[in-house]
């Protein structure tokens, strides 16, 4: 059985009133500075291993790492060694950086305005930061998207006619809309944002599907020798648009059904 965790939203599951569309929306940005709204999320971003983008004010280079570690009793926040390191030596010239990540359509940013020290967690290398005492919070996406457990990731196969041979990996979400697609590699230079490809498989529990898809954006990730993909469908026809709304539904009504008091 396919299981998913509901979004923790402001201390409460988001919840909407039908399968695919939220009545308001998309929301504005939102400051969150109670201290259980802050853990919670940076609690989401560290448990589903989603990527951190840093910046350093008045620098153009972007760097990525990782949540590894929500200390609460210290006020600290472990993130791990910067992609590329050389971002390190920003860190140990004190300067203030800002990190953004994007968990389920949330993008989830903050400020540090205090230097960052380098330590260890668990016996790895990593930079202890302080717990920010407030987090932009940003719900873009008005479509329901539900996260897969690691043990029900979908099949799935891109292929298109410019690609020389098809690409085979998991779905790890799904929406409506779109979802996000994990492959072994570096496909960066072998898949382009903003293409369309023509054959998209998956191995949906309620059925194969096969559509178009738009690429929306691609990031490599050199620690783990993966590829995050994310896809926007296209050009559906009538029936994948209702096998997709089916496949999404029943994951939303088991999010509601199992896993409505489980926030953390």
């Amino acid at each position: 059985m396919l299981c998913v965790r509901p979004a923790f939203v402001f201390g409460e599951i988001w919840t909407v009133s039908s399968p695919f569309h939220e009545e308001n929306g998309p929301q504005p940005p939102k400051v969150l500075k109670a201290p259980v709204e802050i853990l919670a999320n940076l609690r989401l971003l560290q448990q589903h291993h989603d990527p951190l983008i840093i910046t350093f004010h008045d620098r153009n280079q972007r760097f990525q790492s990782y949540l590894v570690e929500v200390d609460r009793d210290r006020g600290l926040v472990a993130l791990d060694e910067m992609i590329p390191n050389d971002g390190e030596r920003f860190l140990r010239n004190g300067e203030t950086f800002r990190i953004e990540s994007f968990h389920e359509g949330v993008r989830i940013a903050w400020e540090t305005q205090q230097a960052a020290t380098v330590g260890e967690f668990e016996g790895d290398r990593c930079y202890w930061c302080a717990l920010p005492d407030e987090v932009t919070y940003h719900q873009r996406r008005n479509a329901f998207r539900a996260t897969l457990k690691q043990s029900q990731w979908v099949p799935i196969e891109l292929d298109g006619d410019k690609l020389s041979a098809p690409y085979k990996g998991v779905m790890l979400d799904v929406s409506a809309t779109g979802c996000r697609l994990r492959f072994e590699g570096d496909l960066s230079g072998r898949l382009q944002p903003g293409q369309v490809y023509e054959r998209f498989s998956a191995k949906l529990s309620i059925g194969p599907i096969t559509t178009p898809v738009e690429l929306r954006h691609l990031q490599f990730d050199e620690k783990t020798g993966m590829s995050f993909v994310g896809i926007r469908f296209h050009n559906m026809s009538g029936l994948v648009q209702r096998n997709i709304e089916r496949f999404v539904y029943q994951l939303q009504r088991e999010a509601r059904r199992f896993e409505k008091d489980d926030l953390f």
